[in-house]
């Protein structure tokens, strides 16, 4: 029953927001409130969603100071180089932009933190993508792939949590997976390029399209006696330019966060002078953010403080600079803890004990032997369908402990569990995928239908070259 019901609330959820027949976060509330009632958890669903509040909470922190303090680092320029530099090696095609988002991307994944790289990969890019016509979709869905794909990395999450619930070593796990990666990290930029050269395409046929309806405009005042002034030079540029300028405000009104205006060299909250103390600061934070010795959140805290001290002295610019980027605070932290009360009422009903149990006992006999190749197959949906936490301390262990009686070392376990984190990072679960897309201004369901399919086809292939290695046994 409880097996039904989990899997049962999981599709509904998504049903709703793909058909965006509701929210995200009404969805991730109602949901399992319903389920959980209907499990039989009565007024116990108010601990249930407490516990995964409070599991969730420093989650939740992190990401509000993290959105104000790199919300200053834009304000005050530190990122304008980057855009400067990305903006002068694109030449204004969106097949480069793409492939050097997904190279951005996967050089800020290396410090293990999605949200960090979701920021500055949006911050930096995301008005280009405006300014180019180039759909944000694609920014979200090359960032996500490539991330995800580097969410493998020891110190990302799911590597450590293998190890530690396998009692092994996380450079066991690890290093023979990176033939594993660098091919996942490969198809990566293969799917950068076809987006980008989709986009290249798709911009050209709206520009040739412009330019024919400006020419029939043209032939239709001549005809009606407009005379050379609609036959210009002038008149056709400035009827499409003016439709290409008119495409850049609408999508420029669209897109979300506090990126919108950060290509704008004469902001008033500029801070030149600044420049390589905020460099200083954001550096500072990188490296003891990778050297994991203070609380991410506590981290975060402290950074913002100095950061709204050091560029806005005057208490009146601080509560401006925060107000700046309320809304993405809003709307991040509202999805963060809305998905509290699913992973709270998912553990808590005993939904995650009971489907694990009910997958390792559906299993057949013939599938022993290839249980690694199991594991990293279910890893697929269930690392999507739930935590990571979930799947790599709850399903993880019994799937291993089954897998030794094969012959299977846990070790050989871990790797092949890890091979679906690209689909886990586009889970509607994960805070960070939820930051990419508001700051982005796009829809969970707009993001979903693009990415899903190229998630599932990187995880495979890492799992199919892991095979090939003999780092995962067939």
């Amino acid at each position: 029953m409880l097996v039904a019901l989990g899997l049962a609330m999981v599709a509904t959820f998504m049903f709703l927001i793909i058909t965006k027949r509701a929210t995200p976060v009404v969805a991730l509330i109602l949901v399992p409130v319903a389920f959980g009632l209907f499990a039989g958890a009565g007024m116990g669903i108010s601990d249930m969603i407490t516990d995964g509040i409070k599991d969730l909470a420093p989650t939740a922190a992190m990401l509000f100071f993290a959105i104000i303090y790199f919300g200053i680092m834009i304000d005050v320029g530190l990122f304008d180089p980057i855009v400067r530099g990305v903006v002068k090696a694109v030449r204004a095609d969106p097949a480069r932009l793409v492939v050097g988002t997904a190279l951005l991307a996967m050089i800020v994944s290396l410090d293990g933190d999605g949200s960090t790289t979701f920021i500055i990969v949006t911050s930096a890019l995301l008005p280009l993508y405006l300014k180019l016509g180039v759909s944000p979709v694609v920014l979200t869905v090359t960032a996500g792939l490539a991330n995800g794909t580097l969410n493998i990395l020891p110190w990302g999450g799911p590597t450590a949590r293998a190890a530690a619930a396998l009692g092994i070593s996380p450079s066991d796990v690890f290093i023979p997976m990176i033939p594993s990666l660098v091919a996942g990290l490969v198809i990566v930029l293969l799917f950068s390029y076809h987006l980008g050269v989709m986009e290249r395409r798709r911009i050209g046929k709206i520009v040739i399209r412009e330019s024919v309806l400006s020419r029939e405009n043209d032939a239709v005042l001549v005809g009606t006696g407009g005379g050379t002034g609609g036959t210009g030079g002038s008149g056709r540029s400035g009827g499409t330019t003016g439709g290409d300028d008119a495409a850049g405000e609408s999508d420029d009104s669209t897109g979300g966060g506090f990126v919108g205006n950060a290509l704008d060299p004469n902001r008033a909250t500029l801070r030149p002078k600044l420049f390589w103390v905020n460099a200083a600061l954001t550096i500072v934070l990188l490296a003891v953010l990778g050297m994991d010795v203070i609380a991410i959140p506590v981290l975060f805290m402290v950074a913002a403080g100095i950061a709204l001290v050091i560029n806005f002295p005057h208490v009146k610019d601080q509560q401006s600079a925060i107000t700046r980027h309320s809304s993405s605070i809003v709307s991040v932290v509202a999805m963060v803890l809305a998905a509290a009360v699913l992973t709270g009422v998912f553990a808590g009903s005993g939904m995650v004990e009971a489907i694990a149990e009910w997958l390792t006992s559906i299993l057949p006999d013939a599938m022993g032997p290839h249980l690694a190749v199991v594991a990293g197959v279910l890893s697929i949906p269930f690392t999507f369908l739930m935590s990571n936490d979930a799947f790599y301390f709850g399903i993880l262990p019994v799937l291993s402990e089954t897998a030794t009686t094969y012959g299977i070392a846990p070790v050989e376990m871990a790797r092949a569990s890890i091979t679906g984190q690209t689909v886990h990072m586009q889970s509607p679960l994960v805070p960070a995928i939820l930051l990419l897309v508001s700051l982005a201004g796009v829809s969970l369901a707009d993001h979903h239908k693009k990415v899903l399919w190229r998630a599932v086809v990187v995880s495979l292939a890492m799992l199919v070259v892991g095979v090939l290695v003999g780092s995962i046994p067939f």
